[in-house]
């Protein structure tokens, strides 16, 4: 086990010592563990479809009806998406935004010129569709483009991925592989990094994936686990994190893990997430903070007993 990840981060290291020898990014010491310091992120499981709290939040982040200006990202569909207007139309019928526009390249060079990005310049939106991950980042890592979507989020806006949209948010790219997504750390391993030291898994139930994050956070406990189910969505704002949606999304913690023998004791009292297993589900409403590495529990406010007449 030790070889393996001793092995992993080899691999990681390697290839981000590659990209960076041809990125514009100056990275930047963060005050926040993992969720971003400004703006906000909302990370879909997959197949959304009228989920209407998931895509009101996005509204409500991203400006309004009125005054949002999207940009749509269908990289990870491959060549065809490059003029397949279908994700623009469908965020404008969900949403009734208006200013929605498609950004589509499979060219690093393109990618890192300052005309391909002026779209980004003004956004208060960008949303990643679906497909495969790792066509995002052959695409995008370590450019202009790259730092022109943290920008959005610098200036306050929401950057929102659905299924491989989901996954590419995370710094770790979690079934990355050109081979397919069976293989879980594969020839991709570098995530755009908008939510730090995470790996993020979707479509979490559906394709009964809940238990594939364990042995990996494991061996790399820095990290931490998100797993997705589908029409579910965390908001990611500083280091908090709240579900949205109709099923659950699964936390995979390293101290989780290695206790799940164990009851989850928290301030002296068993923690109510407790399952006995090595992650736990969160349900719509509930929240996270990915600092403390601990639920947020909603402080209940005493009534008053009644009085006799």
């Amino acid at each position: 086990m030790k070889k393996l990840a001793i092995l992993l981060f080899v691999i990681l290291a390697a290839k981000t010592a590659v990209f960076a020898q041809r990125s514009p990014i100056t990275i930047k010491q963060s005050v926040t563990r993992h969720g971003p310091e400004k703006g906000s992120l909302l990370i879909i499981g997959g197949n959304v479809g009228s989920q209407r709290d998931i895509w009101d939040k996005f509204t409500e982040l991203a400006g309004g009806k009125e005054k949002a200006v999207v940009v749509v990202v269908t990289t990870a569909g491959g060549d065809s998406a490059a003029y397949d207007q279908k994700g623009v139309e469908e965020v404008k019928r969900q949403t009734g935004i208006r200013n929605v526009t498609l950004f589509h390249t499979s060219d690093l060079k393109e990618a890192n010129s300052e005309k391909f990005i002026a779209p980004l310049k003004n956004a208060t939106a960008v949303y990643f569709q679906g497909g495969r991950q790792w066509r995002i980042a052959d695409a995008y890592l370590n450019t202009l483009s790259h730092q022109a979507f943290i920008d959005v989020l610098n200036r306050g806006g929401v950057i929102a991925g659905s299924s491989a949209g989901a996954s590419i948010l995370g710094s770790f790219l979690w079934r990355g592989d050109t081979k397919g997504a069976q293989i879980l750390v594969g020839d991709h391993t570098q995530g755009l990094g908008l939510i730090k030291n995470s790996a993020i898994d979707q479509h979490l139930l559906v394709r009964n994936r809940q238990f594939d994050l364990v042995n990996f956070i494991r061996i790399s406990p820095e990290l931490i686990g998100i797993g997705l189910d589908e029409a579910t969505a965390v908001l990611v704002q500083g280091d908090s994190l709240q579900v949205f949606g109709r099923s659950v999304a699964a936390i995979y913690d390293y101290q989780t893990i290695i206790s799940s023998e164990n009851k989850h004791v928290v301030n002296g009292s068993e923690d109510f997430t407790a399952s006995g297993g090595p992650f736990f589900f969160l349900r719509a409403g509930q929240k996270y903070d990915l600092s403390k590495r601990q639920v947020i529990k909603e402080k209940r406010v005493p009534t008053q007993p009644a009085t006799r007449q």
